[in-house]
């Protein structure tokens, strides 16, 4: 087990100090370079296609016992390749995050202060099972002008493979140093620990997977960690909402895509409408194939609901099952997220604003939505092009991760031959 760890370390120890060296690189790189290399790599990706859908469906096949809800995370499809190769030519189209000047001020000692965005050096990206995060998170960090080295899980190291080589190829093509974008060179669960303990090395630990991965990194992590733990997303249906509206995006925020954190796992109903509408929205999800737990109170409306208990509610389900429960206005939508949620994606469909802005202003949530699906938590549809993930943390960044939240700043002052007295 030693001989283990120590090969990891050393594995990492090599990767780190040369995604070091090429984060120095970028930090300088004008934004053409960098657009040039994320433009070939989204044009390797869409030439490659057939090669990374083979790689994919060896890694559907190393791994038969995985849920429904797994494997639609891990599969990849031709639309979802051309989404990736989209998503880099959609960064590469953003502005320049780097050098931008946030704020600046003159001193009345004449003395003028700049805060200037810079990189924040090297990401070490940790996921599981999505091979898309590959590109999600290469695009952002080079944009931003950081390196990565990237640990997929085991079972999508095919997946993961094929697409880095499109990504090194687009590297190569722009001049950059390959060395900016890596892929861990050993599945060994040992590496992950190496990254963990990297501090020096690896600036900033993203985390992109389920509660046991997010976990394990929040606990042994000697590196800053950006990260959220689980995605408890909440839809509350107010008094003065739209029917139809209301039932059109409860089903898309459950049943779209149900194994991604932005998935929402528990219904809050008004009492006020419950008895006319919740048997209606039960309807709709049941036919969709989506089972329920749900409260005394929903049962009472519809009695053939299985009971929910508190582990249901504080339950991210990923799969199609929704817990339900009946509460009393705004006040009792939030009281029931404050106990259970994640602090994640929550969501309002109301007429009522002044109803709508309550709720807003309540949550603590990261992402609160007003009449939109939670499935609309995602770095690509807040225009970040793509995301490295979400924040539900309460230091540096909250919500999808892009760009922005990938710099950091330094200061620049500039005198006039000023000395302090």
């Amino acid at each position: 087990m030693n001989a283990i760890v120590d090969d990891a370390a050393r594995l990492l120890d090599a990767a780190a100090r040369a995604a070091k060296t090429a984060a120095g690189t970028l930090a300088r790189t004008p934004r053409p370079a960098k657009d040039a290399a994320l433009i070939g790599a989204a044009a390797a990706l869409r030439h490659a296609t057939p090669t990374i859908l083979a790689a994919n469906a060896e890694d559907l096949a190393a791994a038969p016992g995985l849920s429904g809800a797994f494997r639609d995370r891990l599969a990849l499809t031709p639309a979802r390749i051309g989404a990736m190769a989209a998503g880099l030519a959609e960064v590469a189209a953003l502005p320049d995050p780097v050098g931008r000047v946030l704020a600046e001020w003159t001193r009345p000692n004449g003395l003028r202060i700049r805060r200037v965005a810079q990189p924040l050096g090297v990401i070490g990206m940790i996921f599981e099972s999505r091979p898309n995060v590959t590109a999600d998170a290469a695009a952002l960090c080079l944009k931003s002008g950081n390196a990565v080295i990237l640990r997929g899980g085991s079972e999508s190291t095919r997946s993961a493979a094929a697409i880095h080589a499109c990504l090194a190829e687009g590297l190569r093509a722009a001049g950059l140093p390959e060395a900016a974008v890596q892929v861990a060179p050993t599945a060994d669960r040992a590496f992950v620990g190496a990254m963990l303990r990297a501090a020096g090395l690896i600036d900033l630990i993203v985390p992109r997977g389920g509660k046991g991965l997010v976990t394990r990194v929040l606990e042994e992590a000697r590196v800053p960690v950006l990260a959220h733990a689980e995605g408890l997303c909440h839809t509350y249906v107010h008094e003065a909402a739209d029917p139809a509206m209301a039932r059109r995006i409860l089903a898309n925020a459950k049943m779209r895509r149900t194994g991604i954190c932005g998935a929402t796992e528990t219904l809050l109903i008004d009492a006020a409408v419950a008895p006319a509408l919740l048997p209606l929205l039960v309807s709709d999800l049941a036919a969709l194939g989506c089972g329920f737990r749900a409260d005394a109170r929903a049962r009472a409306i519809c009695p053939g609901l299985p009971a929910a208990n508190d582990a249901d509610f504080a339950t991210e389900w990923l799969d199609s099952v929704l817990s339900v429960a009946v509460v009393d206005g705004v006040e009792g939508a939030l009281a029931h997220i404050r106990r259970y949620g994640s602090e994640h994606t929550e969501a309002i469909i109301t007429g009522d604003a002044a109803a709508a802005g309550a709720f807003l202003d309540g949550l603590d949530s990261a992402v609160g939505m007003w009449n939109a699906s939670t499935q609309f938590c995602d770095g690509g549809e807040f225009g970040f092009g793509a995301e490295i993930g979400i924040a539900t943390g309460r230091l540096h960044a909250r919500g999808p991760v892009g760009l922005e939240q990938l710099c950091t700043w330094r200061y620049q002052v500039i005198g006039t031959g000023q000395v302090r007295p």
